[in-house]
């Protein structure tokens, strides 16, 4: 793909659709065989992008697992990277992270400078977003390896001042994120929030895992929805549809 038309692709997803669904493989989660049937079947379960990513990988063969992943689909394939050390060529694009809700310099920047060169090598198109964990009930994976607070999910003038920043910076999304095994998912009245008081697009995951639940959060603004965990304890692929069919609001009006 060209630069610059994953993320195009993204925003038309958004527009004709009403939101988009990535699906997110974990490496270290998913099975090799659970995750190839996942990314065989995403384009006709009606998934938009699959993204790859672990906040801790155990995996020492990232790039394999990404270069099979996109050898199964034809959707586009977005590494989510836990650290430099996840980038390989094997991508279409990298969401480009900054975990701005947060004051560990390593996941600021140190983690960015490491891996441009990297991604300059690859040629991979990047998508730069401001990664903000928010508050659930417990720890989650990516809160204990980076070491810092999530924003608290009673604060939503916090996390649409992280947003602004965000935007102001010049970064293409925000990514809102209850965290990895998260018990409960961002926030409606945050998701809202945020959303209106920014102009680029919002991402939502973490917690997520009813139909249900993903209409919500398109509805109260988000435009793209991640689900990862869920679909490892119930990778049937009726399950994938119904949350891609929530998530897909304008198509159930036309419906």
């Amino acid at each position: 793909m060209r630069h610059g038309q994953v993320f195009q692709q993204l925003i038309s997803t958004k527009e004709n659709r009403g939101g988009g669904f990535l699906l997110l493989i974990d490496p270290d989660r998913y099975g090799q065989r659970q995750g190839l049937s996942m990314a065989e079947a995403a384009e006709d379960c009606g998934v938009d992008a699959i993204m790859v990513g672990s906040s801790f990988m155990l995996n020492t063969n990232f790039s394999q697992s990404v270069k099979e992943i996109k050898s199964a689909t034809r959707l586009p394939v977005i590494i989510f990277p836990g650290s430099f050390a996840q980038l390989t060529p094997e991508a279409d694009a990298v969401l480009f992270t900054s975990l701005i809700s947060g004051r560990n310099p390593n996941y600021l920047i140190d983690e960015q400078v490491r891996g441009a060169p990297l991604v300059k090598k690859f040629n991979l198109e990047t998508i730069p977003t401001g990664y903000m964990l928010i508050e659930s009930t417990s720890l989650t994976s990516v809160q204990f390896i980076s070491g810092t607070l999530p924003i608290p999910r009673t604060k939503p003038d916090i996390a649409c001042a992280h947003a602004l920043a965000a935007q102001y910076l010049g970064m293409k999304m925000v990514y809102l994120e209850a965290g990895s095994g998260a018990t409960q998912a961002v926030p409606d009245e945050m998701i809202q929030m945020t959303s209106s008081y920014i102009d680029i697009p919002v991402m939502v995951g973490g917690g997520l895992s009813s139909p249900e639940e993903c209409a919500k959060k398109i509805e109260a603004g988000a435009s793209f929805i991640v689900c990862g965990n869920s679909l490892e304890d119930d990778p049937s692929h009726n399950y994938l549809r119904e949350l891609t069919a929530a998530t897909h609001s304008k198509e159930q009006v036309t419906v």
